[in-house]
């Protein structure tokens, strides 16, 4: 079984897959991979900087501020970023599915309805959470209001992610009560047809 994780910056998602992981998945976090095989990529690391300028990748390492800087402000500049990101990422999932056959896994996905990922899990989970409680856990992380505010406009609202999602998690309250929730889906008689 393969559980598409997604829902809005500040929802949860890693809390959630954790819980998953915790209950026997595998867990794969594309943001991980972003940060730890993509953006340590030679290739890419020369196209950002034939692009942008040495400055987002001093030293060979890429800024990932000052990245962000450039896309959350400009979406010709987002989109292009993702057309270099996104078929690598996709090019790692293949590859651990293809080494793990018969495993059940969850994979973090933030834009996995803007993509159009769908066709990829048997299940799509969409963790959601109020607005001002989204907002607050990103001040949290440093990230200003108005930033906060920004970044969240570039993501497909969450309202849609919830109607396109198999599954919806609330994560307004406890860990406890969000564990609750998956354990009780884990359960569901559709989830433990496909494990």
């Amino acid at each position: 079984m393969i559980i598409g994780l997604t829902g809005g910056m500040g929802c949860g998602k890693s809390t959630a897959a954790g819980i998953f992981s915790n209950c026997g998945f595998r867990r794969l976090d594309s943001d991980q991979v972003v940060r730890e095989e993509i953006l340590t990529d030679p290739a890419l690391v020369s196209a950002l900087r034939a692009r942008w300028g040495e400055s987002v990748a001093p030293g060979g390492v890429v800024d990932r501020k000052a990245v962000s800087d450039r896309v959350f402000v400009d979406d010709a500049e987002r989109i292009w970023l993702e057309t270099q990101i996104h078929p690598r990422v996709y090019a790692a999932w293949r590859r651990v599915l293809d080494e793990s056959r018969g495993v059940s896994w969850v994979f973090e996905v933030p834009l996995l309805f803007e993509q159009g990922l769908e066709n990829w899990f048997d299940f799509i989970v969409c963790v959601t959470t109020s607005s001002a409680q989204q907002i607050a856990r990103l001040e949290e992380r440093g990230i200003s209001h108005a930033l906060a505010r920004q970044r969240i406009s570039k993501q497909l609202p969450l309202a849609q992610k919830v109607e396109q999602a198999d599954y919806v998690l609330l994560n307004d309250g406890s860990v406890e009560f969000l564990r609750a929730q998956v354990e009780r889906l884990l359960a569901a008689p559709a989830f433990a047809a496909v494990r």
